[in-house]
């Protein structure tokens, strides 16, 4: 009798160390603390600094194409734009800490790594992986935070701050085939490529717009609706808005009597 297959095992996902502050200390005598865990704390604390130092690293890119040799303003324009949406995000997990009874430690910010990314396809790969590194370090974040019995942070950190992290990498990777159909360069050599994609590609120019709530949103479509109808509404009426405010007005008295006979004139005809 054969013997039954046995089942290949299950591969784990690789476990990307968190950025833990080590040196973190709870603030003595804090009345509004309540359910924080120490090690979600310091959990918190690493990643705002790695958010940090995300930021840092985009506003070098940014920068970097915006130098007179590069020329490329609107995609200098984009990675700025990267860089205060990720400074704002390190300063509202500051404020989430703060609002638990919590604190942040103020580090220093080291100089991002990022000189190598000289080309437009090599920026764009750059700020891939540090999303997808920033992805993981919510992740764990999350599981950390279920594991210490922590709802709350588990909440805060899946909605606000995981979601928009994986559109972000979605968006990189349209933008690096784009690029590849293009042949943009990747040694630093300015190309043609990287022009169209400077004037053409339409992230570059407008930014990523904020994904509005469900309420928001549901409430445009009521007031599109409205608008729909009334102005189908005055389509089968007798005309236009412009021309009931225009028969309804009356034009003033003079002492002479004139307007008074023009408006009945008027009414004759």
């Amino acid at each position: 009798m054969a013997a039954p297959a046995m089942a290949e095992p299950r591969s784990k996902r690789p476990r990307v160390t968190l950025p833990a502050c080590q040196a973190h200390r709870a603030l003595p005598g804090s009345r509004v603390r309540q359910s924080f865990p120490p090690a979600v704390e310091e959990g918190l604390c690493g990643v705002t600094s790695a958010l940090l130092e995300l930021a840092y690293c985009l506003q070098a890119l940014g920068e970097y194409f915006d130098q007179s040799h590069v020329a490329l303003p609107n995609v200098s324009k984009f990675f700025l734009h990267q860089a205060l949406e990720e400074r704002k995000a390190a300063e509202a997990l500051m404020k989430y800490q703060q609002e638990r009874g919590g604190h942040y430690c103020s580090k220093t910010i080291q100089k991002p790594n990022c000189e190598y990314a000289v080309g437009l396809m090599k920026a764009l790969e750059l700020a891939m992986v540090q999303w997808k590194t920033m992805v993981r370090y919510f992740e764990e974040l999350y599981a950390l935070s279920i594991e210490n019995a922590d709802p709350h942070s588990a909440s805060t950190i899946k909605k606000q701050f995981i979601g928009p992290k994986i559109r972000k990498i979605k968006l990189m990777g349209d933008l690096l085939t784009n690029a590849r159909r293009l042949d943009c360069s990747q040694d630093g050599r300015n190309s043609l490529g990287d022009y169209f994609m400077d004037r053409l590609q339409e992230e570059f120019r407008t930014g990523i717009e904020p994904c509005l709530p469900l309420q928001q949103c549901t409430g445009a479509a009521e007031v599109l609706k409205q608008s729909l109808r009334e102005s189908s509404q005055h389509r089968n009426g007798i005309g236009p808005i412009c021309a009931t405010i225009h028969c309804s007005t009356t034009l003033p008295q003079r002492n002479d009597g004139t307007g008074a006979k023009g408006k009945q004139g008027r009414e004759g005809l």
